[in-house]
């Protein structure tokens, strides 16, 4: 639901190169190590990325 095998792509390249979002409200941009809330929506897109190397490592629903 959040389209996030649009941006698989992004796995493993720099948090630059995340596109700016249209839609903010259903986007999140986070580092691995960071605190997050728990709350679950299918429409929200995901972007996990490693803080000391700046890399993307996930993009996921959630």
């Amino acid at each position: 639901m959040c389209k996030a095998n649009d941006l698989q792509w992004l796995v493993g390249r720099n948090k630059t190169e995340i596109p700016v979002p249209v839609d903010v409200i259903n986007r999140r941009v986070v580092c691995t190590s960071c605190a997050i809330t728990e709350d679950y929506s299918p429409y929200r897109l995901n972007i996990f990325f490693n803080a000391q190397t700046e890399t993307v490592e996930q993009v996921r629903c959630g």
